[in-house]
């Protein structure tokens, strides 16, 4: 049986962690896609606004199983 894996880029943020905004993305994604495999951070900033960290933002990639049909 053969086994093929796509992968898309999503964008995610939380105003609580880079965590946060990761699982929110993972959830999210699982919405409409089924399988989810893993999930690979590509790139993390954070918005500061008055010296103060107002929110977390990562660029993810994930990566699930097509199904057979």
């Amino acid at each position: 049986m053969k086994k093929m894996v796509k992968v898309i880029e999503v964008i995610a943020s939380s105003e609580k962690s880079f965590d946060d905004a990761t699982r929110m993305a993972v959830a999210e994604a699982s919405k409409t896609v089924k399988n989810i495999q893993s999930v690979y951070v590509k790139h993390m900033n954070a918005n500061v606004e008055n010296n103060q960290i107002v929110s977390y933002a990562i660029n993810a990639k994930i990566s699930f199983l097509l199904e057979e049909k």
